[in-house]
């Protein structure tokens, strides 16, 4: 009979992704509501010294499987493997992160195990035994409710927005046996961008501009993040203008953040920009339109032109640091 919770723990070179810690955390909540243990499962080359992490987040028994083949993820490697430990450990529920890793994987694994999968999820739930996830849909406009039926029941959690508990910590890790099956394709060259900052996704700052930046120029953004040891960020509309890359976007169609503070710059605040920031702990909005829908959201707000209010800031930042 199907029991437990199966949890798969992305790392990225050596270190645990922020989503791996929430998607334990969560995974130790609904198995302490069934009463029934959490496993925690950890893939990739040299991992072993990681795996003990995951036990200060609930994991009862950490599954490590450190191989050189998995050095770099694979759709097929992955996904084989982790169809064999779901088959060995029969688990009720599988979580993982919505993260580009994440969706990549968890299609093709629920699809190769014939059972549904709730994407990007929001909210997990329990009625009985059976998971009801809260994923956003149409842009993040409508929030629906989804029951996910068969075993295991599959979902993949949005990053950002589960609660990281830390607890007693609880089992060990053991190394198993791997097999990545037939593999038809291989990474043959990595090119990665040289960067200092700390990933969105991954900072405790984040100073972002929109529409109202006027242009690709966002200096006064950088030195503000860079007097706070942030990330600079940016809206849709930014993005869609070409003054910042794809990878600086936060909102529903870009990157889910979750920083302690959050200054939004010269952005009205659509809603598909709010569903990509709104877990923020404090956030401050600077926009010179009173009217703008960001000020609703936001903790502090300055009705001024952003060039202006900027540069004091940091000015007084500066002041403050002597």
């Amino acid at each position: 009979m199907a029991q437990g919770v199966l949890v798969f723990a992305e790392q990225v070179d050596g270190s645990f992704r922020k989503i791996a810690y929430e998607a334990v955390s969560e995974g130790r909540r609904l198995a302490d509501t069934l009463g029934e243990t959490v496993t925690a499962v950890v893939l990739g080359s040299g991992v072993a010294g990681i795996a003990g992490e995951l036990r200060k987040y609930g994991a009862d028994k950490i599954l490590v499987g450190d191989d050189p083949v998995l050095a770099d993820y694979t759709t097929d490697a992955y996904t084989n493997v982790l169809f064999d430990i779901v088959k060995d450990n029969d688990p009720r529920m599988f979580l993982l992160g919505a993260s580009t890793q994440g969706k990549d994987l968890s299609g093709r694994l629920a699809t190769r195990l014939e059972v549904g999968l709730a994407m990007d999820c929001i909210v997990l739930k329990l009625d009985g035994e059976k998971i009801i996830a809260t994923r956003p849909v149409y842009g993040g406009k409508l929030l629906a409710e989804v029951a996910l039926e068969g075993t295991p029941q599959v979902a993949a959690i949005r990053p950002n927005v589960m609660e990281i508990v830390e607890v007693a910590e609880a089992g060990n890790w053991e190394s198993i046996s791997i097999n990545t099956g037939v593999v038809k394709t291989r990474v043959v060259d990595k090119k990665l961008e040289t960067a200092s900052r700390v990933d969105l996704t991954e900072a405790d700052v984040i100073v972002s501009g929109g529409r109202g930046m006027a242009g690709p120029d966002f200096s006064v953004l950088e030195e503000l993040a860079g007097v706070l040891g942030g990330t600079v960020g940016a809206s849709r509309s930014a993005v869609d203008e070409g003054w910042r890359p794809h990878s600086d976007q936060v909102g529903q169609t870009g990157k889910v953040v979750s920083p302690n503070l959050y200054i939004a710059c010269g952005i009205s605040g659509a809603i598909q920009h709010l569903a990509g920031m709104g877990s923020s702990k404090y956030i401050v909005a600077i926009n010179k339109d009173p009217d703008a829908p960001i000020f609703k959201k936001a903790d502090y707000g300055v009705v001024e032109d952003l060039f202006r209010a900027v540069p004091a800031i940091t000015a007084e930042l500066k002041n403050l640091k002597g």
